[in-house]
């Protein structure tokens, strides 16, 4: 329900009212019939309504003389002047269609549409918008209904069993006071709610907080973003009149079709160059969004929305849907912002360059002069009016206390909010139920007493049943309540198969105790949490007849992380794991390949990690551990194929000139680390701050020292390394992700094979590590090495390359990367891999093929399988 939200855009709100009168009928046009969901604007009580889907309405108004307004895209509104008393009067309103004037014109070389300079001005005023408003209040009602109209078979019984059928309707309905401050603070708090069964994620504002005039909604590019005119063509369709206001209608054409970009119609309204209307449709991740707004001039001062649509539906794994919502709005209360005039006219540069340059040429003196011809209503260009408002925002920023916070909001939800009867919702409903919604309440409200009695029973039935352990938890794993705040684990058993162990099986038990404080000035507010798990890893190797594991225990705070483990067990050359178990399992059974080298160590190791203002860490780790070599044990593979010989467990190395052997041996070494995101934005909900994606790159410094003698140490070398990683959008082309580092040993006296600095590489047909931090056909440690390094992973998404520029493969999330990975160390011959991918194969694969070369020569090439870039997805052994 949240991603169909995202597209109920902002600025939407309704009251509840107890009155004996108002006003009722059918909106209906004079060449089509009812109108459904049509917008009805009270202007007395700035509050709107809607008709229901046979174009029905009814309002709910103390007496009084009011001013209504009836609209519908594309008809002409209509005004009724009435006078209510106590009891209902019916009011029947047919709407023509709008007349639509054309201005003179002819596109061809020399003229272009005018589409263009109304979209110029309307988007050099957008930020203008935004910061027009010091704050503003309102209620907001709002219903969503929804229907699976097709699934899977394999689905069929479960869903059945939850009640869930065909064309079972749906419905959540939820009223909220919202309150918006400048420059960038939302507040919302749910009063009602009224949903189905034990559904109660009645959050409908969750996304409330972009604007159709903030350069993306949903990252979707919004029509009056300042990169519109990259990813839109605009076609002018004419002008219209309302009431006293000029409006010009202008068709929004995506350069390529696609995820993330609108299509429709947007209108907007001459010299106030703000939103008057729009019809827009989206398509994400294979679910299509069709938006309507309608906006109302509030006390002439600003145009708001009153009314909006959202219809949603897609078809995804089978599960076939649809699903509607309705917004309305009552109670604006607003107040200007007065650093920003009303009234101000806007040249088009581009159009009128003449009077542009003599603007500029009258008013030299930029910035104070700006606010006077403002503050005077005097002429301003385009580029002019976002320059002044650009610098508003950054001045203001400055003031700020916390300047790095791009949005904050906070939600809540009134403990009454469940509890309103059906007097309650009879009142506030700006239409009334339809026959298909009653129907679908009464079979939720009989669904939920059947589940109401069936878990009263599971519950009867579960006090006879033994608690507490059961024999089959060692099988299939189980977790045990020990109070509110603590509880044991059980971890369902897991292994692999290697050339040294042959099978392993490992085993895990947790604890795991919480220290909850809550913030009671804050009800809503997160509680912050410190967290101490305790976990024993057991690991029995089969082909060694032998038990190893260790004991891990980690304690966390929002901003710390302290982690101290120690026992007997394996470990790969490479620490960071560049060949997962799981795949190096397949490719020894079914290829005859055992990439994955390991040895034994007896360890004690010791991690810190601190974070200041949520932009710097300080990492520290030690460790102390003897290292034991391991040989093979086991050659049995899957392959029949005798001449199939697995190789030696010693990694092969060209800078050692050995198969990288080694004596048994003890080190002692530390490491400290620093990470800086000096540009870091923010976004807080509800008191807990998040980080703002791409805002910063990431800069990183590590120094790592083996020290000699110390408990019996055997290693002494030193390491610096130098990093940084970045994700950059490339405007609507693509993101660029890159991954850069640089590293030197200082000191080299003695070291083994696993001190050496190691990268990522990649044998096997299978990527399981990081697209933007790894490579894909390297050796995993030929060129690993005791010297001087650099290695930059450079990761390309195109919006549209190849396949994507196919519309219909676009629509399918189908996406193309284009990567470079570069290594140079003294022995890998300025080793380079250019490489494509198809991304968003069925929504969670990615296809590669990647080709290497040394000194520019061709050494190889391969295919490679592995999970979508867009799914962040961790794979490790413990």
């Amino acid at each position: 329900m949240k991603q169909i939200l995202r597209f109920i855009i902002i600025f939407v709100l309704t009251t509840t009212s107890v009155f004996a009168g108002g006003v009722k009928g059918i909106l209906k046009a004079e060449d089509a019939g009812p109108l459904p969901y049509g917008s009805i604007y009270i202007k007395e009580t700035q509050s709107g309504a809607t008709t229901d889907q046979n174009g029905y309405y009814e309002i709910a108004l103390p007496p009084g003389h009011y001013e209504i307004v009836y609209r519908f895209l594309g008809y002409e509104s209509v005004t009724r002047i009435l006078d209510v008393t106590d009891s209902f009067i019916e009011v029947n309103v047919t709407l023509k269609p709008v007349s639509i004037m054309l201005l003179p014109f002819v596109v061809n070389g020399a003229n272009e549409d005018p589409a263009y300079t109304i979209m110029r001005k309307a988007i050099a005023k957008a930020n203008y918008h935004v910061q027009q408003l010091d704050s503003y209040t309102a209620r907001v009602y709002i219903k969503g209904k929804g229907k699976l109209k097709d699934y899977p078979w394999l689905a069929k019984k479960m869903l059945e069993k939850e009640g869930i059928t065909k064309d079972r309707l749906f419905i959540t309905e939820s009223v909220s006071d919202i309150k918006y401050t400048r420059p960038n603070k939302f507040e919302e708090k749910v009063i009602a709610v009224y949903t189905q069964g034990a559904n109660r994620s009645a959050s409908p504002n969750n996304y409330f907080f972009g604007s159709f005039y903030q350069p993306e909604i949903a990252e979707t590019i919004s029509p009056l973003s300042p990169k519109a005119f990259s990813y839109y063509k605009f076609e002018y369709l004419g002008t219209f009149k309302d009431g006293k206001y000029d409006v010009s209608r202008i068709k929004v054409v995506p350069r390529s079709n696609g995820d993330n970009v609108f299509e429709g119609t947007i209108s907007i309204v001459e010299n106030w160059w703000s939103i008057h209307s729009l019809d827009l449709a989206a398509t994400k991740l294979g679910i299509h969004f069709h938006v309507k707004q309608i906006y109302n001039p509030i006390e002439d001062k600003a145009w708001m929305p009153v009314s909006q649509q959202a219809v949603v539906g897609g078809k995804v794994f089978g599960f076939d849907f649809e699903g509607s919502y309705q917004a309305t709005v009552k109670n604006y209360k607003m107040k200007l912002n007065p650093a920003l005039p009303v009234d101000m006219d806007i040249v088009d540069e581009k159009l009128n360059k003449e009077d542009a340059a003599k603007i500029k040429k009258q008013f030299s003196q930029k910035n104070q002069q700006l606010k006077q011809r403002l503050e005077s209503g005097k002429e301003i260009t385009n580029k002019e009016l976002k320059k002044l408002v650009k610098e508003y925002e950054k001045s203001e920023q400055k003031q700020q206390k916390e300047p790095d916070i791009v949005s904050e909001s906070k939600y809540s939800v009134d403990s009454l909010a469940y509890k309103k009867d059906s007097t309650f919702w009879a009142d506030v409903r700006p239409a009334p139920l339809d026959k298909e919604e009653v129907r679908g309440y009464k079979k939720s409200d009989s669904l939920a007493d059947v589940q109401r009695k069936k878990d009263e029973g599971d519950t009867l039935k579960s006090k006879k049943k033994k608690k507490g352990f059961h024999v089959t938890d060692v099988l299939t794993g189980n977790s045990y309540s020990m109070g509110k705040t603590s509880n044991f684990e059980v971890h369902t058993p897991w292994g692999g198969y290697n050339t040294v162990e042959g099978v392993n099986a490992i085993y895990r038990l947790s604890f795991y105790k919480r220290w909850v404080k809550r913030d009671t000035a804050n009800k809503d507010k997160r509680p912050e949490t410190k967290r101490l798990e305790v976990s024993p890893f057991f690991r029995y190797a089969f082909a060694r007849d032998k038990l190893t594991g260790f004991l891990r225990i980690d304690y966390r705070t929002r901003t710390s992380f302290f982690r101290v483990s120690g026992g007997r067990y394996i470990q790969q050359f490479n620490s960071l794991e560049p060949i997962h178990p799981f795949i190096n399992t397949i490719t020894t059974l079914f290829q005859g390949q055992n990439w994955m080298k390991i040895y034994e160590r007896d360890f004690v190791d010791v991690i810190f990690r601190k974070s200041f203002q949520d932009k710097f860490s300080f990492t520290t780790a030690w460790s102390l551990a003897r290292r034991y070599e391991l040989y093979n044990n086991n050659d049995y593979s899957f392959r029949d194929d005798k001449n199939v010989h697995f190789t030696p467990n010693t990694p092969v190395n060209a800078e050692t000139l050995n198969t990288g052997g080694f004596t048994n041996t003890t080190a002692f070494f530390g490491r400290i680390g620093f990470e800086a995101r000096p540009w870091q934005k923010f976004r807080i909900r509800n008191g807990n701050k998040f980080r703002d994606d791409r805002s910063s790159p990431t800069f990183t410094f590590d120094y790592k020292k083996g020290f000699n003698g110390i408990f019996g140490s055997d290693v002494d070398y030193d390491l610096v390394e130098f990093g940084v990683r970045d994700g950059i959008r490339m405007g609507i082309r693509g993101v660029l992700d890159l991954n850069l580092k640089v590293g030197k040993f200082l000191n080299t006296k003695s070291m083994y094979f696993m001190d050496y600095k190691h990268f990522m590489g990649n044998q096997t047909p299978f990527i399981t590590t990081d697209p933007a931090g790894s490579f894909r056909l390297l050796d995993y440690y030929k060129y690993s090495t005791r010297d001087q390094y650099f290695s930059a992973n450079v990761h390309y998404h195109f919006r549209k390359f190849l396949l994507s520029r196919i519309t219909k493969v676009r629509l399918l999330g189908v996406t193309e990367n284009f990567f470079v990975n570069y290594l140079a160390t003294p022995y890998s011959n300025n080793y380079t891999e250019l490489g494509y991918g198809i991304n968003g194969i069925l929504r969670l694969f990615r296809l590669e093929f990647a080709t290497s070369f040394q000194n520019g020569n061709y050494i190889g090439n391969g295919f490679r399988l592995g999970i979508s870039t867009n799914l962040a997805v961790r794979f490790s052994d413990n």
